[in-house]
């Protein structure tokens, strides 16, 4: 779709336009990922006491160790534990411009762990390893991308590791590497 803007300028809003003038690219496409290759998602985020309770609240889960801290400072760790689905949920966020900014659909997430807690005022870093690429046998315009991602505190600690399988678009149809003529592809809510 192309349209012009208040100062009479086109413009476009699919992200195939978009990502051709310059802008950067958002996810790859299935030719575009490599067994092996690590992609450290950037930018990093600190998790904040706020962060915590506002997921908490909003997911129903009022476990003392998150929201309390009289509770929390009788338990094991000493203090407040962030929930883990938030540090999956931020560790998957801040993958998806690496590797499923282009999906058409998040298949499986398995295997995922919590080897290490993270607290109020820890910063998370997270990298995703490409483990298989698969074309599709039935469909010649996609394919099945493997990764399993981690997440490091500030001190490099792991605090959380999981595996995706996302379906990702083939850069075009045929497989041939060449984008189909005015094809657009968009990503789906993650």
């Amino acid at each position: 779709m192309t349209t012009q803007t208040a100062s009479g300028a086109p413009t476009s809003f699919d992200q195939a336009s978009r990502e051709a003038s310059g802008a950067r690219p958002y996810g790859r496409y299935l030719e575009e990922f490599e067994v092996g290759a690590l992609y450290k998602h950037w930018p990093a985020k600190t998790v904040t006491e706020a962060d915590d309770h506002m997921f908490c609240l909003i997911t129903m889960n009022h476990h003392p160790l998150h929201i309390n801290d009289v509770y929390a400072a009788q338990s094991q760790q000493g203090r407040n534990v962030v929930v883990g689905p938030l540090v999956y949920s931020l560790a998957l966020g801040m993958s998806v411009g690496d590797v499923s900014g282009k999906a058409i659909a998040n298949l499986a997430t398995e295997d995922l762990k919590h080897p290490a807690p993270v607290f109020h005022g820890d910063t998370l870093f997270v990298e995703s390893e490409v483990l298989e690429v698969t074309p599709s046998r039935s469909k010649q315009d996609r394919g099945v991308v493997k990764v399993r991602t981690d997440t490091y505190n500030q001190d490099g600690t792991l605090v959380a590791t999981f595996r995706r399988a996302v379906l990702v678009p083939r850069r075009s149809p045929s497989g041939d590497g060449e984008p189909e003529d005015g094809a657009a592809v968009q990503p789906p809510p993650d």
